[in-house]
């Protein structure tokens, strides 16, 4: 199939296809004698696991890595490694965007619990003491 059919296929821009090609994560298309590319039909599904790894957060060199020359030779430990790796890297990320979230949320409580005869910028100096954040002056 052209690329204007596979792009259609995929929900890809053309030009997307063309940089995945460029990259070596698509094996690159044999060409029609106008010169046009010619995919063949199981790109579409490769376009399919580059986009959903992408959104898993795998780079594209770990896609390039893990991605078979052909469907029928899947190195299947070296997947789940890879697959393994990454639900650790995701895990360790929610654990500093759960930290961070705390952080934050107890900066929000610290500055609203403003006492209402008090200056914003007493408040502040306030919210940076109990935070340990004071300098000496």
């Amino acid at each position: 199939m052209k690329i204007g059919e596979l792009a259609k296929r995929s929900g890809m821009a053309a030009s997307a296809i063309r940089f995945y090609e460029s990259k070596g994560l698509l094996k690159a298309a044999s060409r029609q004698a106008n010169g046009y590319r010619d995919y063949p039909p199981e790109t579409v599904a490769v376009l399919s696991i580059i986009r959903d790894a992408q959104q898993a957060g795998f780079t594209l060199d770990e896609i390039q890595q893990i991605l078979p020359a052909d469907f029928l030779s899947w190195k299947h430990e070296q997947l789940l490694s890879a697959l393994r790796r990454k639900v650790e890297d995701i895990e360790s990320l929610e654990a500093r965007l759960a930290q961070s979230k705390a952080h934050i949320q107890t900066l929000i409580q610290l500055i609203d619990a403003k006492p209402d005869d008090m200056a914003c910028q007493a408040n502040a100096a306030r919210v940076v003491a109990s935070m340990g954040m004071a300098g000496d002056k």
